[in-house]
């Protein structure tokens, strides 16, 4: 017997968009490095072959985000979580459970498309029909989810599997996700949203983010959308800024091991995953509504771009310079992924919103796949690849400062005054 959903308001589901999230990554993002490492020590299979799975995971889970505005159209954002929470499960036990390489290949396919369905389009549509004025407050909490499980499960992870092993770990946590995914959706995601429903700012008049008396962008149906110079300055300034960001993170820590060792390394981790929150959340608290949130973006890059060259500044041996980049670099982390739908809002027609959305997060997802291991090819053409021997590692982080202002400028590049509509 299912349960009948009542009345909620938005905040109630913002906190529900939370715990997904806080599942979501912590299951879909942050898991698979940690499943390489337990299934080469378990099976001894190539390192290669199990990082082609992982990142068969990420690009499965780009191609199906493609399909969700479809899929959430014809099935409904409830029964597509509680979808998404079953396809995790069997993802789990498939890459816990895998007693040969094709399955394991198989289990990347279902969690994929587990990472999908709780993913940051998932979150998107699950806050955005609540909100207008606020969705950018709304948004960054419910995003902060994200920061949360990274804080949560990294270690959860390691822990979980050392004392239990790996199959029993993969499958508890899965099944408590997905128990928790299926309350969620039966008491929350099943309900929309009426007129008095959506942000009780607009009954007192207050503008949305687009401006009363602002004409409706034109639609882009079909492929008009991928020739609009706007969408396409936007999913490259999206890609590229995680595309960096991801490359940072997946080598940060083994960066940092020489200077402050394997304690120190972990802590400012962990650091920068709560400036993520702090930064987060002040951009959607206190971000004005008329804000031109290209520029916003672009900021927050330069910011990033600020505390890589910091890095470099620091010489691999100046722990205070060291402090200040984990801090500027932390600082944008969760706007990277929470900004671009509030630009989505802002420029484009509202029947094109969840398209445009989905395509910047396909693109993005299948780009920062193979960021880990283009990093890693950086860090082998500086003349001592070992971080040991040159903490360092000056290349590495100059790419990525080159790589955000780059993305910065394709932002800035599709600003209403730098093309025609």
């Amino acid at each position: 017997m299912s349960l009948s959903p009542s009345r909620r308001s938005g905040w109630t589901i913002v906190w529900a968009a939370f715990t997904v999230a806080v599942f979501g990554w912590g299951v879909g993002f942050y898991g698979p490095p940690v499943f390489l490492h337990a299934v080469v020590s378990r099976h001894g299979w190539p390192l290669d072959l199990v990082s082609t799975a992982v990142t068969v995971h990420y690009l499965v889970g780009a191609a199906a985000v493609t399909q969700l505005p479809r899929l959430y159209d014809h099935h409904g954002l409830a029964r597509m979580t509680i979808v998404g929470g079953f396809a995790t499960v069997v993802g789990l036990a498939g890459w816990s459970l895998s007693a040969a390489p094709w399955q394991l290949f198989i289990a990347s396919f279902a969690s994929g498309l587990g990472w999908a369905l709780t993913g940051a389009f998932a979150i998107n549509m699950m806050v955005s029909p609540w909100f207008d004025r606020r969705r950018p407050a709304a948004l960054s909490l419910a995003y902060n989810g994200a920061s949360v499980g990274g804080v949560v499960f990294s270690p959860l992870w390691l822990v979980a599997i050392e004392f239990a092993g790996f199959p029993t770990a993969a499958i508890a946590i899965g099944l408590c996700m997905g128990l928790v995914l299926l309350v969620l959706s039966k008491t929350c995601f099943g309900i929309v949203p009426t007129a008095d429903e959506v942000d009780a700012d607009r009954r007192s008049g207050t503008p949305s983010a687009k401006a009363a008396d602002a004409p409706e962008p034109r639609r882009l149906p079909g492929r008009s959308l991928w020739r609009n110079r706007r969408f396409l300055t936007y999913v490259s300034g999206f890609s590229l800024g995680l595309f960096v960001q991801v490359g940072v993170i997946a080598h940060l820590v083994s960066l940092l091991i020489p200077t402050l060792g394997a304690a120190g390394a972990g802590f400012a981790a962990g650091f920068a995953t709560a400036c993520a929150v702090a930064g987060r959340t002040l951009v959607g608290w206190f971000m004005p509504a008329a804000a031109d949130r290209r520029v916003i973006a672009a900021a927050t890059y330069a910011v990033q771009a600020c505390g890589c060259l910091l890095f470099v500044a620091a010489g691999g041996a100046h722990v205070g310079l060291i402090a200040a980049g984990i801090v500027l670099f932390g600082l944008g982390i969760g706007n990277v992924t929470s900004l671009p739908p509030l630009i989505a809002q802002a420029e484009f027609a509202r029947a094109d919103v969840a398209r445009v959305v989905a395509y910047g997060t396909a693109v993005s997802q299948a780009t920062y796949a193979f960021a880990p291991a283009l990093f890693g090819l950086i860090r082998t053409w500086t003349p001592h690849p070992d971080p040991a021997a040159n903490p360092d590692v000056p290349l590495f982080f100059v790419a990525a400062a080159l790589g955000q202002a780059l993305a910065a400028l394709c932002y800035l590049a599709g600003r209403p005054g730098s093309q025609s509509r």
